[in-house]
């Protein structure tokens, strides 16, 4: 049976076979055989960047290789790595290298090489993950939407919870809640438990949690995103039991540490089923 991480490796192989060609991250996360909203999760944690920018690191590279040793035209390796103008090609390759396309071929110039990556197994990880299993029922869920891209939304999410809070809105910020959109993008609800008989706010939205099995991780604020990490990277790869459930996944917020907001109590629930 594939692991985690021999899926992941796949779907590198697959990248590295059509990078010449457009691809669809449903195609590249089927190799994995887990849903693009969770693959593009499992795959920056165990990568350290998104999905994204790791095909625009290859594709640049390649380019550059062709551009200095094989004469190609500058507007034919932006066709060919897939940019819809010379202009855009040259933007990203000057950003990617630090020279513009049309002097990788001169002498002396540096360029950039980003090889491709293989999955190995390491002796990381060695410290104690507190998790535990649980069964709930399905819930509803009231809230402030917006959509981001799996690409910048490690940096984008922090801030519009701050502009949120600083509205003074009806929304303590009970849930952060990541609901699939279309493989590429997601939905994050900033909610609290909707009540039937409260009035719903102008702009919010209501969701319902499906019921099931969920993995809990407990830790602290100041914890948030590294145990996230390695839940995608240590946890779950290495997880015998239990495979991924539905495409969503949730932040619950405990009460809130006025004295030092760092300690605040937080959970971090992924769906699964078992294996």
């Amino acid at each position: 049976m594939q692991t985690g991480l021999e899926g992941i490796q796949a779907s590198i192989d697959y990248i590295e076979a059509h990078l010449t060609e457009d691809m669809d991250v449903h195609d590249i996360a089927a190799h994995a055989y887990i849903s693009a909203f969770h693959f593009q999760r499992m795959f920056s944690a165990l990568c350290g960047m998104p999905l994204g920018e790791y095909i625009r690191r290859r594709r640049l590279t390649l380019a550059a290789q062709e551009l200095a040793t094989q004469g190609m035209k500058v507007i034919d390796a932006a066709v060919k790595y897939g940019y819809d103008s010379p202009d855009s090609f040259a933007r990203a390759f000057r950003r990617f290298h630090g020279v513009l396309p049309s002097q990788a071929s001169q002498s002396g110039v540096v360029l950039q090489a980003f090889a491709p990556m293989k999955i190995t197994l390491q002796p990381e990880g060695g410290s104690i993950m507190e998790y535990k299993i649980v069964e709930k029922l399905p819930f509803t869920v009231m809230g402030f939407t917006r959509k981001f891209s799996t690409d910048t939304s490690y940096q984008e999410i922090p801030q519009y919870w701050r502009d949120l809070m600083a509205q003074q809105n009806r929304i303590a910020g009970m849930f952060g809640i990541c609901i699939d959109s279309d493989g590429r993008d997601f939905d994050y609800i900033i909610a609290d438990m909707y009540q039937p008989w409260e009035e719903v706010p102008e702009g919010c939205v209501t969701r319902v949690i499906p019921g099931g099995t969920w993995a809990v991780f407990p830790c602290k604020q100041k914890t948030l995103q590294d145990t996230n990490t390695k839940m995608w990277k240590e946890w779950l790869p290495n997880c015998k039991g239990y495979k991924l459930g539905g495409n969503y996944n949730i932040e619950l917020y405990g009460p809130f540490c006025q004295e030092d907001p760092d300690e605040s109590y937080v959970e971090l629930w992924l769906p699964v089923t078992p294996a």
